[in-house]
Order: C-alpha cells, then sequence, then structure tokens
C-alpha cells in the first residue's frame, strides 16, 4: 500500500468520478485507475462500484475515515518536518552549568531572542553529567558544560571546546588560607570542603585530583548552587575549589578571599595544576537546524577561549 494511492482512494471519494479525480490530481484517468486497482489488490477487497458514479462499497465505508487519518499525518508530519528544516521550530532547550548561566551565557541568550523571537528558549541549570545525559535522551537540544569523554564519544555527537580556565581556592576572609598569595596543595588537603554534589563535573575533577596526589578529600558538605558555596565558606570554617567563572560575585564580596593554586608543587603532591574544559554539545542531525545552528554560533562568537589569557589582559 502506497501514500498516493489512498490520496487516490480519497479524490475519487470526494468527487465521486475516476475523471474528475484524475483531472483535480494531475494525472490520467488510466493513472488514477491504476492505482486503485492496486489498492483493492492489497486489500483484497473492492473499494468502489464501477458504475457511472464511482460510489464507496462498504469496504470502501470502512476504509473512508482510516485513509483520511493516515492522510492527515502525513501531512502534518511534512508540515512539521518542513517547519524544522526552515527554523521554525517551537522551542529550543538548553542545558549549561551554573557558572556559564550567571556569567558568560545572559548576552547570548539576549543576542538569540532577538534574532529568533517566535523561538521559545528553555535554560536549565544542571551539572554537566546530568546535562550530557538529557542530551542523550533527547529532552535538550544543546549541553554546555565540563568535558567528560565517557558522555561525549558517540559518533553522532559534535564537540567543540570553548575554553580552559584555572581552579582557584575559595575561603572565608578571615581563613588561614587567606594569608597566602598562592595556596600550597600541602596546605590547602589540610581544611575540609564544601563540594558540588554528585553527578557535577567539579566533584569528579577535584576527586580525581586527590586520589592522583594519594591525599584524603575532606568533603564536608555538598551543595549544588554558587550561592550556596559563598554562603558555606563565609561562615569561616570550610573551604572550596571552584572555577574562576563561578566567582565573579565572590570577587566582590569583603567577607570572601580567592586565591590561585600554587604552581609548583611540595610535599611530594606531583603536578599542581588543575584546570577544567568547558565545551559545547550537540548532535550531528540537530546542528543542521538553523535555531540551534545559529546559537551554537552565538555561543562561539561569545565564549572566551582561554579566561586565563583574558583576565591577565584586564
Amino acid at each position: 500500500m502506497r501514500l498516493e494511492q489512498l490520496q487516490a482512494f480519497l479524490a475519487i471519494a470526494q468527487i465521486g468520478s475516476f475523471q474528475q479525480a484524475a483531472r483535480r490530481s494531475g494525472v490520467t484517468q488510466s493513472t488514477i485507475s491504476r492505482q486503485i486497482q492496486a489498492l483493492e489488490a492489497d486489500l483484497g477487497i473492492e473499494l468502489f462500484h464501477r458504475t457511472s458514479q464511482a460510489k464507496l462499497t462498504l469496504a470502501g465505508e470502512c476504509l473512508l475515515p482510516r485513509a483520511r487519518k493516515i492522510c492527515q499525518e502525513w501531512q502534518t508530519a511534512t508540515e512539521e518536518l518542513a517547519n524544522l528544516i526552515s527554523g521554525k521550530q517551537p522551542e529550543l532547550c538548553i542545558a549549561a552549568i551554573h557558572s556559564l548561566c550567571g556569567s558568560y551565557l545572559p548576552p547570548v541568550l539576549q543576542k538569540f531572542c532577538h534574532d529568533y523571537p517566535d523561538v521559545q528558549l528553555r535554560v536549565t541549570s544542571l551539572g554537566s553529567d546530568r546535562a550530557l545525559k538529557v542530551l542523550k535522551d533527547g529532552l535538550v537540544d544543546l549541553a554546555i558544560v565540563m568535558n567528560n569523554r565517557f558522555l561525549t564519544t558517540g559518533r553522532e555527537m559534535v564537540v567543540e571546546v570553548l575554553y580552559d580556565e584555572p581552579i582557584e581556592v575559595l575561603t572565608a576572609a578571615n581563613h588561614p588560607l587567606a594569608q597566602y598569595e598562592c595556596v600550597p596543595w600541602s596546605e590547602l588537603i589540610r581544611y575540609p570542603q564544601v563540594v558540588f554534589k554528585d553527578g557535577y563535573g567539579m566533584q569528579r575533577l577535584i576527586q580525581d585530583k586527590f586520589e592522583r596526589m594519594e591525599a584524603t578529600l575532606q568533603a564536608a558538605l555538598e551543595v549544588n548552587t554558587l550561592d550556596a558555596f559563598r554562603g558555606v565558606v563565609r561562615q569561616g570554617e570550610l573551604i572550596a575549589l571552584l572555577p574562576q567563572s563561578a566567582l565573579v560575585e565572590a570577587r566582590l564580596d569583603p567577607t570572601l578571599a580567592i586565591r590561585s593554586l600554587a604552581s609548583n608543587s611540595t610535599g611530594g603532591l606531583g603536578d599542581s595544576s588543575l584546570t577544567r574544559r568547558v565545551v559545547m554539545v550537540t548532535t550531528q542531525d540537530r546542528l543542521q537546524i538553523p535555531p540551534i545552528k545559529h546559537f551554537w554560533q552565538l555561543v562561539r562568537e561569545n565564549m572566551p577561549l582561554q579566561i586565563d589569557q583574558q583576565r591577565s589582559a584586564s
């Protein structure tokens, strides 16, 4: 059974004539007759009484509402796909890590809303691992996250590196570590920390770093918002390791201190460098859709290639 056979059936049923239906459909009468014959052969029953007027048989009456529904569904599907290809999708869903939502992403969001006013933009702040999982599940169109190669290696995935940024130490202004310009790892590991909850790339990054140094991470508390980090650290006892882009508001708070990590290791703790890589991820098919492609380009144009370089130049 072919779609054009059902369309020919509907045309004849509506007009009541093979000849007029053929004329309206832009085909010859023999063509439309062959389509109906083939349809009847597939179904094993006649659909029209062959009289001066094409009248539906009982089987034709039974098929009619189903054929209408099938053809209507097909028309709806083709219209939706045409709208998708032309960029007329109803919404664009983005998942991004918290630090970007409060720093580099807002200008991109404003520009996209100006360029695509008819597309509803939905942005959700999620941990990196969770954001990549909902992307794979098709719940969002694009994710901006801390890189996790285990979740971005599929052939269908498109990954673009946006920037690398150093991890810094957040403490209360009167905390002992605040006396250092650059905090030695040998001192940092002595203090309990507030960390991101499980499912956040930063927790995995810090835990892996401590394991490589054969040191124990004293994770005293888990939170999932930057406000919570600042509030807890402000109390004076706990410290936090956070990326630079997550510390924009903390730099303006006189009750908090931000210190770099020491560039040279001490006490046999090995390589002391600690940075995170932020990437933008979507799938090959989504990147062909105009609004998604445009958002992707806006992010590329507005994100810093290297936060460290940008900060030193300012």
